[in-house]
C-alpha cells in the first residue's frame, strides 16, 4: 500500500499556533490589529448581514448585530472598525458596505481553491459540504493513499493518488489545503502538502503540525469542542431544579 513520504522542510520550523483569545492578526498598515475573538465573530455578523440584504434592508443597528453574540453594541463597533466600517448615528451600519468590508478583510471577496488530503469519513463529509462557497472556499481536488479509494468519485471530485498532489497543486497555483488523515500520518501528509506548494493548512487532525515559518496552520480539534459541550451539559443537569408547585 502506498504511504506518505517524509519531507525535510527547509528553514525554521514552527508548530500549530495556540488558539488563544488574545492572539492578534495583522491588518492593513496603520490599522490596529484584530484579536482572534474579533476574527471569529465576523462570520456571524456576515451571515446576519446577508440575510438582511436578501430582505432588502439597507441599514442595521449595532444593537441588532450585537444580539448575534449577546454583546454590547460597542464591541460590534470596534469589530467592524477593524474592517474599515463605521456606523452613522441613528442610522447604523450600511448593510452592503459592511458585507463588502468583512469579506475583503477575511479574504472572502474572491474564491480560493483548496485541496483535501485524506478522504475518510470526515474528509468525504467536508467534500460534500456546499456551504464553503459562501466563505470564499472551493475544494477542487481530493487525495489519498488507499488504493480502494483512488479513482472513485466523491461529491464530484475524483480521488487521486498522493503522487499526483505536487503537479496538481503547482498547475493550479493552489495555496490552501485541508488535512483529514489519521493522526499517525498527519505530519508526513502535511510535509507532502508543503513540499507541493501549499502555504495554508486547515488541520482537522489531533496532531500539532511542525511546518516552516512560511506556512500557516489552523487546527480544528473536534475533541475540544465536544469536551466543552459535554462539560456544560453535565453541569446543566447537576444544577438543582425548582420544586414543582402542587396542582390545584
Amino acid at each position: 500500500m502506498a504511504s506518505f513520504k517524509r519531507h525535510r522542510a527547509p528553514g525554521k520550523v514552527k508548530t500549530d499556533p495556540p488558539t488563544q483569545a488574545g492572539k492578534l492578526f495583522p491588518v492593513a498598515p496603520g490599522d490596529h490589529r484584530a484579536s482572534l475573538s474579533c476574527v471569529k465573530r465576523l462570520p456571524s455578523y456576515l451571515q446576519l448581514l446577508r440575510v438582511l440584504q436578501a430582505e432588502g434592508q439597507e441599514c442595521v443597528s449595532g444593537t441588532v448585530l450585537a444580539g448575534v453574540h449577546n454583546l454590547e453594541p460597542v464591541i460590534v463597533r470596534k469589530d467592524l472598525a477593524i474592517t474599515g466600517i463605521s456606523g452613522t448615528p441613528r442610522i447604523g451600519f450600511r448593510v452592503t458596505e459592511s458585507i463588502t468590508a468583512i469579506e475583503r478583510f477575511l479574504g472572502w471577496d474572491h474564491q480560493a481553491q483548496a485541496i483535501l488530503v485524506g478522504v475518510g469519513n470526515l474528509g468525504s463529509a467536508l467534500l460534500g459540504y456546499h456551504g464553503f462557497g459562501n466563505f470564499g472556499l472551493r475544494i477542487v481536488g481530493a487525495f489519498d493513499v488507499d488504493p480502494q479509494k483512488i479513482g472513485k468519485w466523491v461529491s464530484g471530485r475524483k480521488v487521486q493518488t498522493i503522487g499526483q498532489l505536487d503537479r496538481f497543486v503547482r498547475r493550479g497555483e493552489i495555496k490552501l489545503g485541508v488535512l483529514t488523515v489519521p493522526a499517525e500520518v498527519a505530519q508526513a501528509a502535511a510535509e507532502s502538502m508543503v513540499a507541493a506548494g501549499i502555504r495554508g493548512i486547515w488541520n482537522f487532525t489531533p496532531v500539532k503540525l511542525q511546518v516552516p515559518d512560511s506556512v500557516v496552520t489552523q487546527k480544528e480539534d473536534l475533541a475540544e469542542g465536544l469536551a466543552v459541550l459535554s462539560h456544560r451539559l453535565h453541569h446543566l443537569f447537576r444544577q438543582p431544579q425548582a420544586p414543582l408547585l402542587p396542582q390545584r
